[in-house]
């Protein structure tokens, strides 16, 4: 690929105005390269990796594929940190579509010197709207990397994309989700105790009282959960779950 044609005012701390360009891959594996102006509309929550997720022996971080019920198929991760961002998106009722590394960015220096940075992962949410995501400690961000995530803040500004630069999640938060996650595989939706378990618990009521007035806890316990990652059943994640947690009514999936 050719290098961008975009000029960087200010060296590698400069944020680009324009001359942004794009690389991806569509699902049939064909490669694109075209103005950032160009792709806005570009579903690259369907768009293949640009980055092979490499493995070797003494490797610092762990890559590997989460299994997203919001998509119905594997996502890669390079870390845990990247492990965690994604089932976080896979649990946001918002979201509706995910993919990682889903394009190049491109642009160039005032010396005229190419830079290129693949995000993390983009998600689409649910309204059209879409959101760029970047994972790194914040110990971990060197003046060459925020000047990557400043200028991808810029393009995203520009296509009217939100940016996303995170760090490591609340912690109970994704216990919490991780514990619900085990859960999120439609093998865990199982009649009647979705349709028992969603009159039980249309006024809130603690979490194991709901779950026994079904039935026998060992059997009703998987689908609550299964419910509660779905959002069909609502739960505060921002607290450790507990057998006399309030379970209510939640607002589903917009999907």
């Amino acid at each position: 690929m050719a290098r961008a044609l975009g000029v960087l005012p200010g060296g590698v701390a400069g944020t680009p105005p324009e001359g942004f360009e794009v690389g991806y891959i569509d699902q049939g594996g064909s490669e694109f390269r075209r103005p950032l102006a160009d792709v806005w509309s570009v579903r690259f929550e369907d768009a293949a990796p640009v980055r092979v997720f490499k493995s070797y022996k003494g490797q610092r971080h762990l890559p590997g594929l989460w299994w997203s019920s919001t998509v119905g198929g594997h996502i890669g991760f390079e870390s845990w940190l990247e492990r965690d961002h994604v089932m976080l998106l896979d649990f946001d009722p918002s979201v509706v579509g995910i993919s990682s590394q889903p394009f190049w960015l491109f642009w160039a220096l005032e010396a005229g010197k190419g830079v290129s940075h693949a995000p993390d992962y983009f998600a689409r949410r649910d309204n059209g709207t879409a959101v760029v995501i970047d994972c790194r400690p914040t110990d971990r961000r060197g003046p060459r990397d925020v000047a990557k995530f400043e200028a991808t803040q810029v393009a995203c500004d520009q296509v009217g994309w939100q940016f996303r630069l995170v760090g490591a999640p609340d912690e109970i938060v994704v216990r919490n989700v991780r514990w619900l996650a085990g859960y999120r595989h439609p093998r865990h939706r199982l009649a009647p105790a979705v349709s028992e378990l969603l009159a039980a618990f249309a006024e809130p009521r603690p979490l194991m009282d709901g779950a026994v007035s079904v039935g026998d806890a060992v059997a009703v316990l998987p689908v609550l959960f299964h419910l509660l990652w779905t959002h069909e059943l609502a739960v505060d994640v921002s607290v450790p779950l507990h057998a006399t947690a309030l379970v209510s009514a939640g607002v589903g999936r917009g999907r």
